[in-house]
């Protein structure tokens, strides 16, 4: 399984108390998360569809906590 660390994803300011960041990476289908907190966060297999879904969502904290860690392998960046 190769880290994908030097994988560069443009990444977007969010509303949320706890996290910082997202970005998505339509062509390697991975949803990075920065939190707050200072920890990157790469979560595989995440669509665009997703990520539309997780931009979108009243709670962005929550959907990562409660739709995305769940079932979407999880690697730290940094």
């Amino acid at each position: 399984e190769t880290i994908m660390t030097d994988l560069k994803i443009p990444m977007h300011d969010v509303e949320s108390s706890n996290v910082k960041q997202i970005g998505h990476s339509s062509e390697k289908s991975i949803l990075r998360v920065a939190f707050k907190n200072g920890g990157v966060y790469d979560y595989a297999d995440v669509t665009e569809k997703q990520y539309v879904a997780l931009a979108g969502a009243e709670s962005i904290g929550k959907h990562i906590n409660n739709v995305i860690k769940p079932v979407h392998k999880v690697t730290k960046v940094n």
